[in-house]
């Protein structure tokens, strides 16, 4: 029994077994070998037999990029190296995997009728079935030798030669377990091979740690792990991008439908960055924390507190004045050095309401006093209601709403025609600007202003609710507005002595009102019966007519109580040449009705243009129309600012900024458009930015600076309104009025003159916390606002150059320092 079964080791057999057993053996061999001789001519040294040669090059080229050069040349030359993986799945594959099929299945009947005679020689043998189990091993033992021979020479991995015929359905690793099949020769054969395989190949079946599952097999053998490692080699290939891999590294190409990924010229960041982007990103942030350490930013100490106006607070220069009789208090006193502080934020700030549930309230705590509440809370001005102020649409003259008095008015004088003939209207002495406010859904732009603290923050009560308004007063000076712009004045209630001095102030009026426009006059001196009340009215009576202004319509609202006057300026010069008397004179023939920055008031009248190209001979075009149109008196043979004949200049540039609008601002910039309202064009042209937002629910103050061409008068032509002003001064308005201020190759321009940092202090005065700032001018200057918009904390959300020119997207936040600093002419 124990000879029976160690026959193996032993190598002794019984010797009536002996011939039998060599005829087997040499049966065997002979079958081998006939096989090995039908097969070879398929077989060359270098490739794996089991995949033709031309297959093999046609493949390597299809995973291998064409531009990897070294790569290919690896792949082309060690063809046997591609694990099964590779190549299992196409056609020609598939046909070199039926001749191996076909090979072994003779192997298999040779094998069973070599079986089949051992078993009828050896029935009668005790220990059938061990002898049989060794003759099975035997015949493995030979089979195993001559395929260990044909993988030295064609260095095939041991994984896929195991792979022929039925080795698909039995593990490599089953076949090498110690003592079982092998014979410790043949063991020491596999591995030599085997070392041999890992020394000039790539074992693809090991270790795959970068595959999403953690693939960590070392050998895969049967379908169904080859199945899975086709699956996991595919998903390893999208994870890394489609990028082809170095084959000495042992990462996985990929194969098939795949290999076109490996076509791609570019690529994806995903989810690394670079470490370009890591550095620059790191130097930024100390150069950051070096300008905002290099520029010591401190909150501005003064009487004013959070509502400084610089140029309206210089205390010291108000206490110096020779007189206020005519309201020089509240005219213009900008310092010689503009600060360089920030103004503080009240205590409480919030976000303010939005349009239109602004109009009828705003948080208490943004625009904190109550004085005009207790003064005007009777009139519906305003009213204090917890957490908030509202506003009932009420003012002095039209206690029962704002939008019942806008409509008296048009049906007393059909003419105005709210929002067609009648577009631009300046509102004097508006209180906090409820009319301007209502005028909006008669589609009509009203430039209201007010004296600061004339009544405690009417005009910022007027901002906070989205309504346009600046503080400015009736004094000594012409008002920042071109001559023969405005299609109507208003004044409520105002309590201007229009009469005094020779009618000054009125004649102020005249300048800026266009010819054929209406002055529509709602005060008690009309309804009342006061002895004050009716010699303010006797004199008015006279002055209007000596300004050969026409009364249109004297009507009393039942509703409201009040009456309104209403005036039309002459459309000719023929009244002043009929007068009797020349007073109110008429203003020299050198004296500019456009001039209007710190030019004093005169008590004279400009002459009415007849010219049919001159500006104000005739009537704009009906709104909206005249946004569009150029105006008439814009000549193809005067050139623009631009450089081309002007109606093609303004065309050119409405355009552009439609283009701009609509392509970048509205769309590219993630601005949420709902929130803004409030917008400044700090350097308007055309116009054209303004135009272009027509159809977006705000109102954009258009200011052309005063070293700039003077081109405001055409953006009110065409229905739009804007302003004047020098940008090294501080603006007339209060602290955190607007939503977003566009400033187009302002500041490059700006700095020739002043000091650019102020400058960007009063935008950051301007502005509104959360609020948004757009420039566009040369790198350079770009650059530098940018650096100082970084030392305030603001978030910087789009910077872009080309052609040396830059834009900025940038974000005021609610940071302020902590260090103050006094200014000292601004304290009581």
């Amino acid at each position: 029994m124990a000879s029976g079964k160690y026959t193996r080791i032993d190598a002794r057999r019984p010797s009536t077994n002996y011939c039998s057993t060599v005829t087997i053996v040499v049966f065997v061999a002979l079958c081998l070998v006939g096989l090995w001789m039908m097969t070879s001519s398929s077989v060359i040294p270098g490739q794996n037999i089991d995949v033709p040669v031309q297959e093999n090059k046609n493949e390597v080229k299809e995973r291998v990029p064409e531009s990897n050069e070294s790569n290919s040349k690896q792949f082309v030359n060690n063809q046997g190296d591609l694990p099964y993986d590779m190549t299992k799945g196409d056609n020609n594959s598939n046909q070199s995997q039926e001749e191996s099929d076909s090979a072994t299945q003779e192997n298999q009947e040779a094998n069973s009728k070599q079986k089949s005679e051992v078993k009828q020689e050896e029935k009668n043998e005790e220990n059938e079935p061990e002898v049989t189990k060794n003759i099975d091993s035997s015949n493995t033992v030979t089979q195993n030798e001559e395929k260990n021979t044909e993988d030295g020479d064609s260095k095939t991995p041991s994984g896929a030669a195991s792979l022929e015929g039925k080795g698909n359905t039995a593990d490599n690793r089953d076949s090498s377990v110690a003592g079982q099949g092998d014979s410790e020769e043949d063991k020491s054969d596999l591995d030599e091979t085997t070392k041999e395989k890992k020394s000039d190949t790539v074992d693809t079946g090991t270790k795959l740690d970068m595959s999403s599952d953690g693939i960590k097999d070392e050998k895969i053998g049967n379908d169904e792990s080859n199945e899975k490692k086709d699956i996991e080699d595919s998903e390893l290939t999208k994870n890394l991008g489609g990028q082809a891999n170095n084959p000495s590294s042992g990462e996985i190409f990929p194969s098939g439908a795949e290999s076109e990924i490996l076509n791609e010229t570019t690529t994806q960041s995903g989810s690394w960055t670079t470490q370009a982007a890591e550095s620059k990103n790191e130097k930024e942030s100390q150069q950051s924390s070096n300008e905002q350490n290099a520029y010591n930013w401190k909150v501005c100490n003064v009487t004013a507190g959070p509502d400084y106006i610089p140029c309206l607070d210089n205390l010291q220069a108000i206490r110096n004045l020779r007189t206020t009789k005519h309201y020089e208090h509240r005219e213009r006193h900008c310092p010689e050095e503009p600060p360089t502080c920030l103004v503080p934020l009240p205590e409480g700030y919030k976000h303010p309401i939005e349009w239109p549930r602004s109009r009828e309230k705003i948080w208490y705590s943004n625009v904190p006093h109550t004085k005009l509440a207790e003064y005007k809370g009777h009139q519906n001005w305003v009213k204090v209601s917890g957490d908030y102020l509202t506003f009932p649409g009420g003012g002095t003259q039209f206690k029962h709403g704002a939008l019942h008095y806008i409509d008296f008015i048009n049906e007393s004088v059909p003419d105005i025609a709210w929002g067609k003939r009648s577009r631009v209207i300046l509102d004097v002495g508006c209180g906090v600007a409820s009319f301007g406010g209502y005028l909006f859904d008669r589609d009509v732009l009203a430039m209201s202003f007010a004296p600061k603290d004339e009544h405690e923050a009417q005009v910022q009560f007027a901002l906070e609710r989205g309504i346009p308004a600046i503080s400015a007063v009736m004094g000594t000076q012409r008002l920042p507005f071109p001559g023969r712009v405005f299609d109507i004045v208003h004044c409520a209630r105002c309590r201007v002595p229009w009469h005094i001095e020779g009618g000054k102030l009125l004649l102020e009026l005249n300048r800026v009102l266009r010819p054929g426009g209406f002055f529509v006059w709602s005060a008690t001196p009309v309804y009342q019966k006061k002895a004050e009340d009716v010699e303010i009215w006797k004199a008015m009576t006279r002055l209007t007519k000596d300004m050969c202004w026409e009364v249109v319509s004297i009507t009393k609202d039942r509703v409201n109580g009040v009456g309104i006057a209403t005036y039309r300026k002459p459309t000719s010069n023929d009244c002043y040449e009929k007068r009797s008397q020349q007073e109110p004179p008429i203003c020299e023939t050198s004296d500019d009705p456009n001039a209007a920055w710190n030019v004093p008031l005169q008590a004279c009248m400009h002459k009415v243009p007849v010219n049919s190209v001159e500006r104000g001979s005739q009537w704009p075009e009906q709104w909206p129309v005249r946004l569009e149109k150029a105006p008439y008196w814009m000549l193809s043979s005067k050139v623009g600012v631009y450089g081309k004949p002007e109606p093609e200049d303004f065309t050119a540039d409405y355009q552009h900024w439609k283009r701009v609008v609509s392509q970048s601002y509205l769309n590219g910039l993630g601005i949420n458009w709902s929130s803004v309202r409030n917008v400044m064009d700090m350097r308007s042209i055309y116009g054209g930015f303004a135009a272009a937002m027509k159809d977006v629910n705000l109102w954009v103050m258009n200011v052309v600076p005063i070293d700039s061409q003077d081109t405001l008068p055409i953006i009110y032509e065409r229905g739009l309104f804007g302003i004047y002003h020098d940008w090294c001064e501080s603006f007339n308005t209060y602290p955190r009025s607007y939503d977003l201020l566009h400033a187009d190759h302002l500041f490059s321009k700006v700095k020739k003159r002043c000091n650019l940092v102020p400058v960007v202090v009063e935008v950051d005065r301007i502005l509104r916390p959360d609020g948004k700032l757009i420039v566009r001018d040369n790198v350079e200057t770009v650059n530098e606002v940018e650096k100082i918009l970084r030392s305030m904390q603001w978030q910087v959300h789009m910077t872009y150059s080309k052609d040396k020119e830059g834009l900025l997207y940038v974000e005021k936040s609610m940071w302020r320092p902590k260090e103050s600093e006094t200014v000292t002419y601004a304290i009581a």
